[in-house]
């Protein structure tokens, strides 16, 4: 019993010793914060170099998940010294978007905009210090409505991205029983994806603006024959239980998030580039040619078309790469007398 009370005294003491050190470092965030009047910039964390590890190697991998985590909380924490702790995202509390800047952002204060549009233009006159968006979704595609959002306004950049697994139930008032449903209510996506669930159930569904609203609805009604499809946090939020677990049919449903704000672009190992060229034969040949020349691997590209230019394009990619290093200084000069435009839209580390 002695040596159980000397143990638990050595790691209050610890722990004692570890709040002051965490008030600290925070302190010495803030006041960084503070005297730049913006979010310093990000670096990785300060590992001990080889053989300067002092306990136990296998503990190593912890401290770098520790380090990581308390460089999030550091991150918020200059966020609302510098009053930037305002996300602005689309929709209503528990929507996918919601629950995305919540696992970016748990302790900002999520502002929420009927338009996507409406999100780019509250970042744009700092009414919010970030936006999160949907960008992609492996299932349904490109959000192409917010890549044109993101053509359109030239002063706001894309900083992080973030991939959210998307999971589907369904979902009805406690006490509900499943052979109790008679009809269905989500996002048209939503439906989409839990198709071959509700076709062996032989239930009918009906098209809401999103999920969230979906399961408001349902909350709302007393109805125990109406169900919704949303997420499981969305159920929590609206007091519902899930009949149903992991209802949609494709298992790898993963949504991309982009947080777009004013600052420019900082350190990452990815970056994308927007451009236009002349709509003559082989010049968007020679972009790539360029960026295959360099070394740089292109993860993607996208086209989309011109606003108010019929049958002409500007183009998306997302290459891999630090775009404060020389190579690719040089890559972006030689784009450069190739495009029409070009502008690096997003710096962030996947």
């Amino acid at each position: 019993m002695q040596e159980k009370n000397t143990t638990q005294e050595r790691l209050q003491q610890i722990d004692r010793q570890m709040a002051r050190l965490f008030c600290q470092r925070m302190e010495l965030a803030a006041s960084e914060a503070r005297q730049s009047q913006q979010l310093p910039q990000q670096t990785p964390p300060a590992l001990p170099e080889a053989g300067q590890w002092p306990g136990d190697e296998a503990l190593l991998p912890y401290y770098k998940d520790y380090l990581e985590q308390l460089k999030a909380l550091e991150r918020q924490y200059q966020l609302q010294v510098l009053g930037r702790d305002r996300v602005a995202y689309q929709g209503v509390e528990g929507a996918f978007s919601h629950i995305a800047l919540r696992r970016l952002f748990p302790r900002a204060k999520a502002v929420s905009y009927p338009t996507w549009a409406a999100v780019f233009e509250a970042v744009r006159t700092g009414e919010a210090a970030y936006g999160v968006l949907p960008f992609e979704n492996s299932h349904a595609g490109d959000v192409s409505a917010v890549l044109d959002l993101c053509f359109a306004y030239q002063d706001v950049n894309v900083c992080q991205v973030y991939d959210l697994p998307v999971r589907q139930n369904l979902l009805a008032l406690p006490g509900t029983k499943l052979a109790q449903i008679r009809r269905v209510v989500s996002h048209p996506q939503a439906i989409a994806q839990s198709q071959a669930f509700l076709d062996r159930l032989g239930l009918p569904a009906d098209q809401c603006v999103n999920t969230a609203l979906a399961a408001k609805q349902v909350a709302e009604s007393g109805d125990m024959t109406l169900a919704a499809i949303a997420s499981e946090e969305t159920a929590q939020l609206y007091g519902l239980s899930v009949l149903a677990a992991g209802i949609n049919s494709d298992g790898d449903n993963t949504t991309r998030f982009i947080v777009i704000t004013k600052q420019p672009p900082q350190a990452g190992d990815r970056f994308s580039l927007l451009f236009t060229v002349d709509h003559k034969a082989g010049m968007l040949a020679r972009v790539i040619q360029a960026i295959g020349e360099a070394g740089f691997n292109m993860e993607c590209i996208k086209s989309r078309p011109m606003p108010g230019v019929p049958f002409e394009y500007y183009f998306y990619v997302e290459l891999e790469g630090q775009p404060d290093r020389q190579a690719s200084k040089a890559l972006l000069a030689a784009l450069r007398k190739v495009c029409n435009t070009l502008r690096v839209l997003g710096v962030y580390t996947k």
